[in-house]
């Protein structure tokens, strides 16, 4: 419900300022060229003074003829727009969304996401286009202020258009996609979306996080779902007293036991001789969605097997000496 109070709001404040900037001033276009500004701005202000007269005659004078003449030429027109505009919303919506849907389900859930927005800002626009030429106000003078103000807005907005240039380039190269866990940025978490000036996550502890573009393009990225399998390693330390065989037969019962477990077939494999303990690493592939379950099965079934076969699984000891002689030994 909140999401709709906020799309209609935006709509009646994009009407508003479109309104507003029709019958007052446009500075930015006088500053940028005096000459379209000088124009535009005496259209703007006769216009602007003809309501204001119209609205004395009609709230001071109470003049019938000024009230039918102002509801008549600008009151129901104003209403309309913003009908308008707010039909326009609702249609570009829906058909970004048909669109989108059709993209998500047939090519890719971030193309689709991102052409739901696409679809509905461009129609948008447009429709807001025909709205300043329903007020008068010429596209083409727009041509030379357009350019004149792209500069310093280029200038001003270094970082952001950094930020569109890598997020056409995560949507154009794909290193990612929604619903991915990755890590970059020194930051792990859930692809929530893709925009063009940045990327939203969901931590596993359910924080969001926002992510400028260009700094993970420019950045080291893992991605844990891309590929089907993933392998699940758990380090075992197993006692010097314990014999080889017996541990690394019940170390192989407990990757047999492990639950999710997929082809290739896990196994045990001997590291090294530790300072306190013969270091063993349980290997174990499994889908990656199922990665955090088959580690804590596979730690579980190492601890129940090495407790079964009597198998200690030593803490880490310091022996000192001095002098040749055995001081002190503690764990």
């Amino acid at each position: 419900m909140f999401g709709k109070l906020n799309r209609h709001k935006t709509v009646t404040t994009l009407a508003l300022m479109i309104v507003f900037a029709a019958m007052l001033s446009l500075p930015a276009l006088a500053m940028a060229d005096e000459a379209i500004g000088k124009e535009i701005g005496e259209g703007v202000s006769e216009q602007a003074a003809s309501i204001v007269e119209l609205l004395k005659k009609a709230v001071l004078e109470q003049d019938s003829a000024s009230i039918k003449i102002l509801v008549q030429t600008k009151l129901i027109p104003a209403l309309i727009l913003l009908a308008a505009l707010v039909f326009t919303w609702t249609i570009a919506s829906t058909i970004g969304r048909y669109f989108g849907g059709m993209v998500s389900k047939k090519v890719d859930l971030t193309l689709g996401k991102f052409l739901t927005k696409a679809i509905r800002n461009g129609l948008m626009i447009i429709v807001a286009f025909g709205v300043l030429n329903y007020y008068g106000i010429q596209l083409t003078a727009f041509a030379a202020v357009l350019a004149a103000l792209g500069f310093a807005v280029g200038m001003a907005l270094q970082g952001t258009l950094g930020n569109i240039a890598s997020g056409i380039m995560l949507l154009l190269f794909r290193p990612f996609k929604v619903d991915d866990y990755i890590v970059v940025a020194d930051t792990a978490g859930t692809v929530e979306e893709i925009d063009l000036f940045t990327t939203r996550l969901n931590t596993l502890d359910n924080r969001h996080i926002i992510i400028p573009n260009s700094e993970i393009f420019g950045s080291k990225l893992e991605n844990y779902t891309r590929n089907q399998l993933r392998r699940v390693d758990v380090n075992v330390g197993a006692s010097y007293n314990a014999d080889i065989d017996q541990t690394r037969a019940a170390l192989e019962r407990a990757v047999a036991k492990t639950k999710g477990a997929a082809a290739p077939k896990g196994y045990a494999y001997l590291m090294e001789l530790g300072a306190s303990s013969v270091d063993w690493q349980l290997r174990v592939w499994c889908d990656a969605a199922d990665y955090w379950d088959v580690r804590e099965s596979l730690t579980a079934n190492a601890k129940i097997e090495m407790d079964r076969a009597g198998i200690g699984i030593p803490y880490p000891q310091l022996d000192v000496h001095v002098g040749g002689k055995l001081l002190a030994k503690a764990a």
